[in-house]
């Protein structure tokens, strides 16, 4: 098996930890906290306030299901509109009270249902997009699995971009790619190549900033360096002036 063809298949193993998984084991205090406030509630993302090592912190991801009908609740992870403003509501809510910022991506993509469509999916990634640029709390954004397109975007302007070992981070699917490339969606492996998608050659091109090593879908050592790195690095991110991160973020994803 191919190095790519192993990374696909593990960043979209329904074994992987979800969201919340990783919260119940770094963060300590959850609570959840639901709805956008104009239409629904989207349970394919989870949000809410927590303490990571006594400091209060605002934690965001994409939930994925560890079976089928857990996955019909969650949507296969693929959010609604509903799903990336409750999202933007969250992050509203951290910037004015001050609480750093931590986002959880695993998904294929924002769901293309006629009915997200129609409730303004596009619209909703887009103001992700502008309002989190200019966020004045420090943003970390992780790559747990899948980070397929705008659906991934919408919560990864972030300060500090990690990814796991074995994930991907990617405009589209490598699927889509070949499809629209080649009209031939079995040619996935051979685009996935192309799109130098991995975490090791998107941290070569300083796409990313971290690389989480894997041992297994499980690994306290690796939660606890995990847990370590994101109270460093958010211990740092919180000594900028609010002008200077932002002029840093703005400036991080201008250079792509």
């Amino acid at each position: 098996m191919s190095n790519i063809k192993r990374i696909l298949k593990e960043a979209r193993d329904q074994a992987r930890m979800t969201t919340l998984d990783y919260i119940n084991v770094i963060f300590e205090d959850f609570i959840e906290l639901h709805g956008d406030r104009h239409y629904a509630d989207d349970k394919s993302i989870v949000g809410g306030i927590a303490r990571l090592n006594d400091l209060p912190v605002t934690v965001i991801g994409i939930q994925k299901g560890k079976n089928l009908q857990d996955n019909l609740n969650r949507n296969f992870g693929q959010p609604h509109p509903e799903g990336y403003r409750k999202a933007l509501r969250l992050m509203k809510q951290a910037e004015k009270f001050n609480r750093p910022i931590v986002t959880f991506i695993n998904t294929a993509g924002a769901y293309p249902g006629v009915g997200a469509e129609e409730r303004g999916q596009g619209e909703a990634i887009a103001r992700n997009l502008y309002e989190m640029s200019d966020l004045k709390v420090p943003i970390i954004a992780i790559i747990i699995g899948e980070g397929g397109s705008g659906g991934a975007l919408a919560l990864a302007v972030a300060d500090k971009v990690w990814m796991l070992e074995n994930t991907f981070y990617a405009v589209l699917s490598p699927e889509g790619f070949a499809s629209i490339l080649w009209k031939d969606g079995t040619r996935s492996i051979e685009a996935a190549e192309l799109m130098k998608i991995s975490a090791g050659e998107l941290f070569k091109m300083g796409v990313i900033d971290k690389i989480i090593p894997e041992h297994g879908y499980f690994s306290s050592e690796i939660i606890a360096m995990m847990k370590k790195s994101l109270i460093e690095s958010l211990t740092d991110l919180r000594k900028e002036d609010s002008i200077e991160l932002i002029e840093k973020r703005y400036q991080r994803f201008r250079k792509y």
